[in-house]
């Protein structure tokens, strides 16, 4: 038997629905692979339909083609090394999760996936069966068991295996992005390769789709949870690792450790490429966005300005007699330092003739929040009509405070079609922006420096919807609010735990009060990047009528 045995890593960018792009996309690798002489290129759960397919996969016509198309990748990748990659398989009439083994122009073996998640963004009971916990398959005479993704965090398919025969864990992920996730893969390996004796690799997708971010990071553990590999976060990369047999068994020889960077960066860098991808997948090449001179639609000009270059970022001020001096100086100084187009385009006379057109019905009445919502609809107008008639993609720009309590007008600034920072809170936007004024990387395609002003970061938030507006004469102080928040939907908090932390029992009550009373409007919110396990979205399914409260 022979004792050495090397592996291709192809921590890849699949996309969903692209059965013949991923395709290509493993052929590709499996030619470095037979290049660098490996017996067996890997690749992520469920690569050659892209993940996560939700209701898609259950169409017979789409799981039917892939299968098909996985057959075919077996005949058109005899001649080398195998293949192991993820895709749907039919059992009758009962759909799996698989991972396919090709070899020899055919396909030698499938593992069926067994635990299947239930849970945040998951929903596989919906779409899969649970397949039969296995023995390992055998690719050139090494024996490896391979957990999907799920599987491996139970001990009982990583012990099957082990008492199998298994000699190698091979680990096939679909795992999304939320913060610390990594530390958390890995702690959950050890275990695994603590309890078995055996090495793993876990290798994971990377890439956006949807609000969700695939952040790579794939990684190899030798007997006793040393880190023999550690591959790129939210970036694609390939990778060899050779494999040798001693007398206690196999073990990965050491590869190169990639830098891990730190939450913020990741949460920057997660934004970055769910936004790049959400356009290039969908056919978007341009964006488009409201700038008022606030913190928020900075960030996301910034954001932008990263993911697809300044010459696809259209900055839009739309100032109303309401604007200040600071906020259009502020604004166009972002403009400036990105190198984005800038466009000035006041809305008082608009406003004027909309509020002429609604005197008669209005009389009487007293000004009011209605009027102030007037102006924010004016902007989505505009804007929408600037992306309708340039083929721009808006980009919406309320943060997850915002979203929260509702604090945005539903087809005003609420209007576009996706939203870089709906999973971050208002304090952390500030802390976002500081880092990315004094961090620079080569991900990024924006230029380097402060590129937003500190102005804007220390001056109070507004909307500018009336003279001397601040966001704090209806809202708790960001740190006060942001923690309620926290509490209540990170943490599933109730009113007394808040109390208990020290927060006031009315201003409690509020919060959740307004965070119930907008489920209707996030219900009609763009997408955004999902970078907490709580994200607004599949993570928190919340009814829209609802008249629960907490009464303590």
């Amino acid at each position: 038997m022979a004792d050495r045995f090397r592996i291709t890593l192809a921590q890849l960018n699949a996309t969903v629905g692209d059965i013949e792009g991923n395709a290509a996309r493993a052929q590709a690798a499996w030619h470095k692979a037979r290049d660098a002489g490996a017996d067996l290129l890997a690749l992520p759960e469920m690569f050659i339909t892209g993940y996560n397919m939700q209701d898609l996969i259950l169409k017979p016509v789409f799981h039917q083609t892939a299968i098909a198309r996985l057959e075919a990748l077996a005949r058109d990748c005899a001649d080398g090394p195998a293949i192991a990659i993820g895709g749907p398989t039919l059992e009758g009439a009962r759909l799996h999760n698989a991972y396919y083994i090709l070899q020899g122009g055919t396909v030698s073996a499938q593992v069926l996936k067994h635990h299947l998640p239930n849970f945040n963004v998951f929903d596989e009971e919906r779409t899969f069966e649970s397949g039969d916990v296995t023995g390992p398959y055998v690719v050139n005479g090494l024996r490896i068991g391979s957990p999907v993704c799920e599987d491996a965090w139970y001990e009982d398919v990583a012990e099957t295996l082990a008492e199998t025969g298994a000699e190698l864990l091979l680990v096939p992920n679909g795992s999304p992005y939320f913060r610390d996730k990594l530390e958390l893969r890995q702690n959950v390996m050890v275990s695994r390769v603590i309890e078995t004796g055996l090495p793993a690799i876990y290798l994971n997708l990377v890439g956006g789709q949807d609000d969700q971010v695939f952040d790579g990071g794939s990684f190899a553990l030798n007997p006793g949870g040393a880190l023999a590999l550690q591959m790129p976060v939210m970036e694609e990369a390939i990778a060899h690792i050779d494999l040798r047999r001693g007398a206690d068994g196999w073990r990965i020889e050491q590869g190169p450790l990639a830098h891990v960077p730190d939450a913020m960066e990741q949460d920057y860098h997660a934004m970055v490429l769910a936004l790049r991808d959400y356009m290039g997948k969908t056919g978007f090449k341009k964006v488009l966005l409201g700038l008022s001179g606030g913190i928020d639609s900075a960030i996301v000009a910034t954001i932008a300005a990263d993911a697809l270059g300044p010459d696809n970022v259209r900055c839009v001020m739309l100032p109303s007699e309401y604007t200040s001096d600071h906020s259009l100086e502020d604004a166009k100084a972002v403009a400036q330092a990105l190198g984005c187009r800038y466009d000035f385009v006041p809305i008082s006379d608009s406003r004027q003739a909309v509020t002429r057109t609604l005197a008669s019905l209005f009389e009487g009445t007293e000004p009011d929040l209605t009027e102030e919502n007037i102006q924010s609809r004016l902007r989505g107008l505009l804007l929408m009509a600037l992306s309708n008639k340039f083929g721009e993609m808006l980009l919406t720009t309320g943060n997850k405070s915002e979203v929260a309590v509702g604090y945005a007008t539903i087809y005003g600034d609420m209007a576009g079609g996706y939203n870089p920072i709906k999973d971050v809170y208002k304090t952390r936007v500030f802390d976002l922006c500081r880092w990315r004024n004094a961090h620079h990387r080569d991900w990024m395609m924006g230029p380097e420096g402060e590129v937003i002003p500190p102005r804007i970061i220390d001056k109070p938030p507004s909307a500018e919807l009336r003279p001397d507006q601040k966001d704090e004469d209806s809202l708790p102080p960001y740190e006060v609010l942001d923690r309620i928040l926290e509490l209540l939907v990170d943490m599933d908090a109730s009113v007394a735990d808040c109390v208990a932390e020290g927060f006031d029992r009315a201003t409690v009550e509020k919060v959740e009060h307004l965070l119930y009373i907008s489920e209707y409007k996030r219900f009609q919110s763009a997408p955004g990047t999902r970078l907490s396990k709580r994200a607004f979205w599949l993570d928190r399914r919340y009814p829209i009528v609802n008249r629960w409260r907490d009464r303590g």
